[in-house]
């Protein structure tokens, strides 16, 4: 008795069953955006201490100079002549972390993280927020905040030391360190600059790729054209932008179109199917960008604690 061959062995060829096909594409999880709202939170709650710490009637022989006193009392603000972004007095924002390059060299360093949790006043405070719930739950939404969180704080970072390189080399640093700088627009231009390297390493999964790279441009432009108005900081806008654009390359690198996780992808499936998760060019960008960004930073803090300057520095809010 020989072996029965099974009904499939025994079809021409033309009538098997062809093999199982992938599933399709994976789409990215959406997360759930909690870290945008606490980053905007802490900055609300922190310009609130601000206006408690400055006690604007306290320091005045007459408290009707305040702002609002009647209504705000401790947390009245300056007078327009001292601050005309509704908030408190230099002096307070100093006291509260905000960057002051003397400060800096001589041993507070802290302060090129702190001066972006600060805000120079209502107008200030209400415009960044604006934008950091625009730009910042969208971009969790898509990378989470294990990826938002180091690109918000080293994009800001990024600005601070732009913005304390960027005086007078003429002028010494003891009197050129008496102005100050304050505010989350480094943080949020690089998020903006994160927004753009995104698109370009992640270009094959992009349909409409000019179209939203023309966007894109149009919003970083009118964005950037902000630096023009007197007393912002344009160097932490820039410099933030920089590192944010460098950073996309770095942490926000995704997937190629088509790559699938091997777990998804059934047994006995054309090998065809198969791809690699990033793109060689992706790679590229991804190493050129982070050894670009460690020797900015490293040339920066070595010029800004060795007395080295770049331009003017202006007293201003980020």
């Amino acid at each position: 008795m020989g072996k029965r061959s099974s009904d499939s062995e025994s079809l021409p060829q033309t009538f098997r069953s062809p093999p199982p096909l992938p599933p399709p594409p994976q789409v990215p999880e959406s997360w759930f955006p909690w870290l945008t709202p606490l980053i905007f939170a802490v900055n609300v709650a922190m310009f609130v201490y601000s206006l408690y710490e400055n006690d604007c009637p306290a320091t005045r022989s007459n408290p009707d100079e305040c702002l609002f006193y009647e209504y705000l009392d401790r947390y009245s603000f300056q007078p327009l002549s001292e601050n005309p972004f509704l908030g408190p007095s230099t002096t307070t924002m100093i006291k509260l972390g905000a960057l002051q390059r003397k400060l800096v060299v001589n041993g507070e360093p802290w302060r090129l993280f702190s001066c972006m949790w600060l805000h120079a006043g209502v107008i200030h405070l209400v415009v960044n927020m604006l934008s950091l719930l625009f730009i910042g739950i969208r971009l969790e939404q898509e990378f989470g905040f294990f990826r938002l969180g180091p690109l918000y704080v080293f994009s800001g970072f990024g600005g601070s030391l732009a913005s304390s390189l960027y005086a007078n080399p003429a002028v010494p640093v003891s009197v050129s360190g008496t102005l100050v700088s304050v505010g989350a627009s480094g943080a949020l231009f690089g998020l903006l600059g994160a927004m753009l390297s995104e698109l370009l390493t992640n270009w094959t999964i992009y349909a409409n790729k000019c179209a939203s790279l023309f966007i894109l441009i149009i919003v970083i432009v009118l964005n950037l054209a902000l630096t023009l108005i007197p007393k912002v900081d344009g160097s932490a806008h820039i410099g933030g932008f920089i590192a944010g654009f460098l950073l996309g390359f770095i942490l926000l690198m995704r997937p190629q179109f088509g790559y699938m996780s091997k777990k998804y992808i059934p047994p006995g499936c054309n090998r065809k199917y198969k791809k690699s998760k990033y793109q060689l060019y992706q790679y590229i960008l991804l190493v050129s960008a982070l050894g670009i960004l460690l020797a900015g930073y490293a040339i920066g803090l070595t010029m800004l604690f060795n007395g080295k300057t770049i331009g003017r520095f202006r007293n201003a809010s980020q």
